[in-house]
C-alpha cells in the first residue's frame, strides 16, 4: 500500500491531514459516548499516520515543513481525544464523573508537556525521546480503553477507561520528568567537558606562545655580529 501510495504521487502532507481529521472526528465519537466507534476510528486515523512518514521517504518528498506539520497535527490529535473524553465525563449522564474530567484534564496537560520538554530539550542536546509512555503508547491505551467499554458487562476486562486515564494521567507525569532528568544531566555532561577542552586550548596556545619566544630568544643569541 506504502509502494502503491508512493507511486501514485500522493502527497504525505495529505495522509497527515487525512490522519488528523479521523482523530477530530474519533474526538467527536468520545463525546458522544461512541466509544467502540470511536476505537475503530482511532486504529484507522493512527494507520494515516504511520502511512504519511513511509511515503514521504519512499517517494522522496521528505521536506521540513512535512516534518513540522506532523509533529504539531500530533499535539492536536492527542488534544481532541483528551476533550471527547472530558466532554463525555462532564455530561448529566449516569457515568458522569469529576475524577474522570480530572484525570482526563491531568493527562492533556502531561501529554502536552511531555512533547514541549523534548522538543526544547533538543534544541540543547541531540536527543530526548526517553520515557515509557510516549506518543504511540498513549494512542495504544487510548485503543484499549475504548474497545473494552462495554457498559453492561460485568467482565472484568470490560470499562477500562477509567483505568487507563489514570496510567495517563501518572504515566505522563512520571515521562515528563524522566526527560527533565535526562536533559539537565546530560547538560551537565556538556557543562563539565566544555571547562576542560577551553583549559586544554588555554594551555596549548600558553606553549605556543612560549615557544615563539623561546625560538626568538634564541635567534637573538646566535645573531651573527
Amino acid at each position: 500500500m506504502v509502494r502503491w501510495l508512493a507511486h501514485g504521487h500522493i502527497n504525505p502532507n495529505i495522509l497527515t491531514v487525512i490522519g488528523v481529521s479521523l482523530n477530530v472526528g474519533c474526538g467527536l465519537l468520545f463525546g458522544m459516548g461512541w466509544f467502540f466507534s470511536a476505537g475503530i476510528a482511532l486504529i484507522v486515523a493512527n494507520l494515516f499516520d504511520m502511512l504519511d512518514g513511509q511515503v514521504a521517504r519512499l517517494s522522496g518528498r521528505v521536506t521540513r515543513f512535512g516534518g513540522f506539520l506532523d509533529s504539531s497535527l500530533d499535539r492536536l490529535s492527542d488534544m481532541v481525544v483528551f476533550v471527547g473524553l472530558m466532554v463525555f465525563y462532564a455530561r448529566d449522564t449516569p457515568f458522569h464523573s469529576t475524577l474522570n474530567v480530572f484525570l482526563a484534564g491531568a493527562g492533556l496537560m502531561g501529554s502536552v508537556m511531555v512533547s514541549y520538554a523534548s522538543a526544547r530539550a533538543e534544541s540543547l542536546i541531540p536527543k530526548c525521546d526517553v520515557g515509557f509512555l510516549r506518543r504511540p503508547e498513549r494512542v495504544v491505551l487510548f485503543i484499549i480503553g475504548a474497545l473494552s467499554t462495554h457498559p453492561n458487562s460485568t467482565n472484568f476486562f470490560a470499562n477500562r477507561m477509567p483505568a487507563v486515564l489514570w496510567v495517563l494521567a501518572v504515566g505522563s507525569y512520571w515521562t515528563f520528568a524522566h526527560r527533565m532528568y535526562h536533559t539537565w544531566r546530560e547538560l551537565s555532561k556538556l557543562e563539565t567537558k566544555k571547562p576542560n577542552v577551553e583549559t586544554q586550548t588555554s594551555y596549548s596556545q600558553a606553549g605556543a606562545s612560549s615557544g615563539g619566544e623561546r625560538r626568538a630568544e634564541q635567534r637573538l643569541v646566535h645573531k651573527p655580529s
